[in-house]
């Protein structure tokens, strides 16, 4: 074992005898009381000392027997000791190509965070690694999704769209101008292959699937009319789906079936969308955000919900998505269904 402290986390002195770890309050720890010999100690597990030179040097300090141990057993209770070693022979595997741990380096600070235990965020990005997920469309939301997907380490992914690239599907982060006029597929797969460190996912075609009837999770964004939309996120026969939404809609407004058939019909005339830059990056990377908590184990906000924000205000606020009781999905009669928690403009999903 080579212990060491997270460097994620930033470090001061509240007083003489109490350190804290750590700025924001989700994942600040304080941590005392500490001597000064002991605030040395701390400062040397830095991942490049084993236990017994950790001992020998703690010793020389003056430091009574068993206190390096009992540092580093408390330090890995609070979550915050990592292990240069830890993560078993997949992780270690990984440690072998230095340039792609480098370039995630951002992201297993952050899945340090979120998985406590030492080795946790080089088995975070050792199980990113293997998942697959689809991304359905590449305007300015579904591609800049794809690329943070791939970047983040997302072994897979596949984004799935139809037709060929337009000058109004360009965005930062997404599609680039030399894309204009080739077919979209191939356009974002270029970018997936770009954007993933170290391997290249790819995309890949349409295979059809229901979701629901597959038990996909999947979840919604886009950009629809200057309102940005992310979520839900649907857990198949667990939360509801968008046939809940379609019934909830109907439910309460009786005319809604009429206007969506003239809508959807218009929309295949419009030439325009109203999806302002800021505001489509914005949405994309929340969604993104969110799909990578949720591939990471954990359930994001949207869950069950749907979080809008609306130009120019920008003020982003949640809205509870419930299962419909008549929607086949199963939702309804779940035990989970009271739990509240991608492509082109207005449609973006990842899956």
């Amino acid at each position: 074992m080579y212990p060491k402290v997270k460097p994620a986390l930033a470090r001061a002195w509240r007083d003489l005898q109490t350190v804290q770890f750590g700025v924001t309050p989700a994942h600040a720890v304080v941590f005392g009381p500490v001597d000064t010999a002991t605030g040395t100690l701390i400062d040397r597990i830095d991942g490049t000392r084993g236990m017994e030179l950790l001992r020998a040097e703690a010793s020389g300090m003056g430091l009574p027997d068993g206190r390096a141990d009992e540092v580093v057993r408390t330090l890995a209770g609070a979550g915050l000791l990592d292990d240069a070693t830890a993560g078993g022979p997949r992780a270690q595997a990984l440690r072998g190509h230095p340039q792609t741990v480098e370039r995630l380096g951002p992201d297993l600070g952050s899945l340090s965070l979120v998985h406590r235990e030492p080795g946790g965020d080089l088995r975070g990005i050792v199980a990113r690694r293997a998942i697959r997920v689809r991304v359905r469309g590449s305007g300015r939301v579904g591609a800049v999704i794809a690329a943070v997907l791939a970047g983040a380490g997302v072994g897979r992914v596949e984004v799935l769209d139809g037709g060929l690239v337009e000058p109004a599907d360009v965005a930062p982060g997404g599609l680039d101008p030399g894309s204009v006029g080739r077919p979209r597929a191939e356009s974002a797969g270029r970018l997936v292959r770009e954007s993933a460190p170290g391997r290249t996912p790819r995309a890949g075609e349409d295979a059809g699937a229901d979701w629901i009837a597959s038990g996909i999770p999947h979840l919604y964004a886009g950009v629809l009319e200057g309102t940005g939309l992310v979520g839900p996120l649907v857990l198949p026969g667990s939360t509801a789906c968008a046939g809940c939404m379609e019934r909830d809609r109907v439910d309460r407004d009786a005319a809604w079936p009429r206007m969506l058939v003239q809508w959807r019909s218009a929309h295949r005339r419009r030439a325009g969308a109203a999806c302002d830059l800021g505001l489509s990056t914005a949405v994309a990377g929340l969604a993104a955000a969110h799909a990578l908590a949720f591939l990471d184990g954990q359930l994001p906000a949207s869950t069950a919900a749907r979080w809008e924000a609306a130009l120019p205000a920008l003020h982003w606020e949640s809205t509870p998505v419930p299962p419909h009781p008549d929607c086949p999905c199963g939702a309804g009669g779940s035990p989970d269904a009271d739990r509240t928690g991608s492509g082109r403009e207005g449609h973006d999903r990842m899956r």
